[in-house]
């Protein structure tokens, strides 16, 4: 079945949280010291600074309480620079799906609450898989009959993890950011850009790796964490190397999870992707979970063109791994 991406949209909180902040919480790091391990100069949060700088947010559901953004809203800014980019409406949209790592309400779904806020009226619902979330939405629509899908899909991925940070732990508080991607999908409406070669897996053994509790903060075992994301994401960049990276004519490029900037090139100097060939948003705005490497992309949006391959790469919790890969065409 042929998958087609319509476009993209982004949304990133204006409360910066730079390394020179995290440096004067006095927790023990220091830019160099983050730089040489996670290449992160600053990150965005939904949460005041002040109120980091008072609590180190010790107290993860107070955060709740004090967020400058809900995912209803964050939601909404971010897809309506997708419907402004595909030239659609709301009332275009036939079902509304969301995804991340901690959503605001577990009933109803997020969804719901972002559908309400854009005064949509159609299905909502939730497709949680942490920072996988829109890889998993976008492999379930891919494997589903096109008669069964409206004409275009809502995929939207809040991520407000830095409300699970305990900034008193400088392990998480170098690493997390907030963001939010809206993607709109169609199964039966052509676009520039085709969705080809999704691949999804998990190892449900290695649940407790990395966990986001309710209302307790944030938890994972980082050196296991890291090499198992950089062993799958060269596995998986080498299989879409393999099936998409050799025609001549066209431009091969890679947007991974943005876990942390060493991480991303550890993979590309071990899939030998050169560094014109890398695109991330890492460096500025940290891991934004299941809202990440789709940021990337719609960050760059208007420098895509025809000839263009993004081979595009999650993992995440669960674990979970998984891949796609997006064609830029001449637009129909």
């Amino acid at each position: 079945m042929s998958l087609y991406l319509h476009a993209l949209g982004h949304f990133h909180p204006e409360n910066e949280i730079t390394n020179r902040f995290l440096e004067e919480l006095d927790i023990g790091t220091s830019d160099d010291w983050i730089m040489e391990r996670v290449g992160i100069r600053s990150r965005r949060t939904v949460m005041p600074l002040d109120y980091i700088r008072e609590t180190r947010n010790r107290n993860p559901v107070e955060a709740s309480e004090v967020a400058l953004y809900s995912h209803a809203e964050t939601g909404r800014l971010a897809t309506e620079m997708a419907m402004e980019r595909a030239g659609i409406s709301r009332d275009d949209i036939g079902w509304v799906i969301a995804g991340s790592s901690r959503p605001d309400t577990l009933s109803p779904a997020d969804a719901c609450n972002v559908a309400e806020a854009l005064g949509i009226e159609a299905p909502a619902f939730d497709m949680n898989s942490a920072c996988t979330s829109m890889f998993v939405a976008i492999h379930t629509l891919a494997a589903m009959r096109p008669e069964a899908v409206p004409e275009y899909v809502l995929i939207v991925t809040p991520e407000t993890l830095t409300m699970s940070v305990d900034y008193a732990d400088r392990s998480a508080s170098v690493l997390w950011g907030d963001g939010t991607t809206a993607a709109i999908l169609s199964t039966k409406v052509p676009s520039a850009i085709e969705i080809l070669g999704t691949e999804l897996e998990s190892s449900p053994a290695g649940r407790e790796k990395v966990v986001v509790p309710l209302g307790r903060h944030f938890f994972q075992e980082g050196r296991t964490v890291q090499m198992f994301a950089i062993k799958k994401t060269i596995r998986l960049l080498r299989r879409l190397q393999a099936s998409f990276g050799k025609d001549p004519e066209r431009s091969f490029r890679f947007v991974g999870h943005q876990a942390n900037l060493r991480m991303l090139e550890a993979v590309c100097e071990q899939c030998d992707i050169a560094e014109a060939r890398h695109h991330s948003n890492v460096a500025n705005y940290g891991n934004t979970g299941a809202a990440g490497a789709a940021a990337v992309i719609s960050m760059e949006w208007d420098q895509w063109g025809p000839g263009d391959d993004i081979a595009v790469v999650g993992v995440g919790s669960g674990l979970t791994w998984s891949s796609f890969l997006l064609r830029f065409g001449e637009a129909p």
